[in-house]
């Protein structure tokens, strides 16, 4: 949520920012999930290994002790990662 919540925020469109919390909180197809101690401890052990910011280990962490099959990002450099298979949107873009 954090990282959909920013702009609008930044912007002060409350309003947006309410409206992504509401399809984040109550879609049947989304999981959203506290930060737990195993999370964390997860997320300090990537980033140590990898050297990706927080907030991408966090996210990385969380779908691995989460048991998710994949992880989607628009981020290249998180495909080195070899604990939980990274997708790339770009990867899979037809070609222009």
């Amino acid at each position: 949520m954090l990282e959909v919540l920013v702009l609008p925020l930044r912007e002060g469109n409350k309003k947006l920012a309410e409206k992504y919390k509401t399809i984040l909180l109550s879609s049947s197809d989304l999981e959203t999930c506290e930060i737990t101690n195993a999370i964390s401890e997860r997320a300090a052990t990537i980033r140590a290994k990898y050297g990706f910011k927080t907030p991408d280990s966090i996210q990385l962490a969380t779908a691995i002790v989460r048991k998710a099959d994949y992880f989607l990002t628009n981020d290249t450099a998180l495909k080195q990662t070899k604990e939980i298979k990274v997708i790339v949107l770009e990867d899979y873009l037809p070609d222009s």
